[in-house]
């Protein structure tokens, strides 16, 4: 099997702690996790790079920059993935992080046993972050699933 389905959790008390553990944010006002089962075999960054890239592509500027205000690294660097700075890792996981002036992120990417996960974190720092990402959340939560399945077709199949 190459992918499987893609379970979905949202919400502090849907996300596993040991997961929530892992974001750098003191308080999480959002958080939802994508889980994928797949039998390709990569690790947390790989994982991270096959569905972000090494640069922001321009959809994703859009979103990230122009409506979140994100400020990302610009450029290739194995410090960053699509801009986003890596800010924690581990052996099963990979923390990516980027914020403006009225929100603060996390990505987290985690691979355990035939399994690939994407949880995203957010930190409103300002009430235009609770309003801008209110409807972009749902726009998110269709578009995160594809993004395990698609980044599973760029992972080299096992041998």
């Amino acid at each position: 099997m190459t992918t499987g389905l893609v379970d979905r959790s949202v919400g502090t008390d849907d996300v596993p702690r040991p997961v929530r553990t892992l974001s750098s944010l003191s308080d999480i006002d959002y958080v939802d996790m994508f889980t994928l089962t797949t039998d390709r075999d990569a690790t947390p960054e790989q994982w991270a790079r096959a569905m972000f890239g090494d640069i922001p592509t321009p959809a994703e500027r859009f979103i990230w920059r122009a409506l979140l205000g994100l400020r990302l690294a610009k450029g290739r660097s194995p410090d960053t993935v699509a801009g986003w700075q890596i800010t924690g890792r581990g052996r099963n996981w990979i923390r990516l992080e980027a914020a403006s002036w009225f929100l603060t992120g996390n990505l987290l990417v985690q691979t355990t046993d035939g399994h690939v996960s994407l949880a995203t974190f957010l930190r409103y720092d300002r009430l235009l972050g609770r309003l801008a990402w209110s409807p972009l959340s749902a726009v998110h939560r269709r578009l995160a699933p594809g993004l395990l399945q698609d980044a599973a077709t760029r992972i080299r199949p096992p041998k």
